[in-house]
This record gives structure tokens, sequence and C-alpha cells, in this order.
């Protein structure tokens, strides 16, 4: 049995109706389909441009010492990355305290460091680092410390056989 709303539709002609979906149901097929593209295509260009955005925006500087000391301001994060000076790590308490400078020597920046230690990690070592000014002194953002492992691809000496 028929409903009587639906005959009162089918009677009347859809621009009476002021819904969206009526006037989408009375488009030119052809015309719904570009529209559909191009809100498509719209929303998908707001959505990567917020993802762009993010992306740039939420990236910290990696700074060597020497850039960080001129650079610092308190209140912003920083990647710091240099080599860890050899005799400069102590653990107090929770703390890791370690100095970092930069790879031809020259600047060495304090850091206390909280958070996971990688295995990897001693004197001599290049590291990064979050950290952040606090008070004059730069403090590691906990579990933030990478250790970058040296090359396996190192130049071989000379006369030794290479193998391609």
């Amino acid at each position: 049995m028929p409903c009587a709303l639906d005959d009162r539709r089918r009677r009347e002609p859809a621009a009476r109706w002021n819904g969206a979906f009526e006037i989408m149901v009375s488009m030119n097929p052809a015309r719904k389909r570009t529209v559909r593209l191009v809100v498509a295509l719209s929303a998908a260009v707001v959505l990567a441009s917020a993802l762009i955005y993010t992306s740039f925006s939420a990236a910290s500087p990696a700074l060597s010492p020497s850039q960080l000391v001129r650079q610092a301001q308190p209140g912003r994060s920083y990647q710091l990355t240099g080599k860890v000076v050899d005799g400069s790590v102590r653990h107090v308490g929770n703390t890791l305290d370690f100095s970092v400078a930069d790879r031809a020597g020259g600047t060495t920046i304090p850091v206390a460091y909280t958070g996971t230690i990688p295995d990897p990690f001693r004197e001599g070592r290049e590291v990064i680092v979050t950290v952040d000014k606090q008070d004059g002194r730069f403090v590691g953002e906990r579990d933030s410390l990478i250790t970058k492992c040296p090359s396996k691809y190192k130049a071989a000496p000379a006369g030794e056989k290479q193998n391609y």
C-alpha cells in the first residue's frame, strides 16, 4: 500500500522541496558526478594541506652545540646533535648528565637527561637528543635520546681486498 507522502512527492515538482538531497535527485547525472568530484578533491586538498602544515610546524630543528648556544630560546625544544664528550657521563639518581660537543670539537653543552638510555650510548659516540633550555641549562626530553651507530660502510684501508 503506497504512502500518501510518497504520492504527494511524485505529483509535486522537486523544486518545491527545499532540501539539498531533493536538488541532487533532480540534477543531471553528469553534473552530479562533477559536483561530487569537486567536493571530494576539495576535501582532499584541505586534508593534505593540514597534514603538511602540522608536520612542518611540529618539527624541531637539529642543531650542533655551537648553533644551539647562539639560537636557543627558553620554552622551545631543539634536537641537539654531536659527540658525547669523553669523561662527561655521570649518573645522578635517575638523571644522566653528559656533555655534547661539535663533531670537530669546540663548543660543549651539558645535558641533563632522564629516560631510556640506548645500549650503544657511550663516550665518543654521536647522539641526537631533544632538549629545551630551562633556567639556563639544557634538559633532555624523556626518552628522546638516540645514538648514532658508526657507519659499517667505511673506506677500506689501502691494499685490502674489497668484495663487490
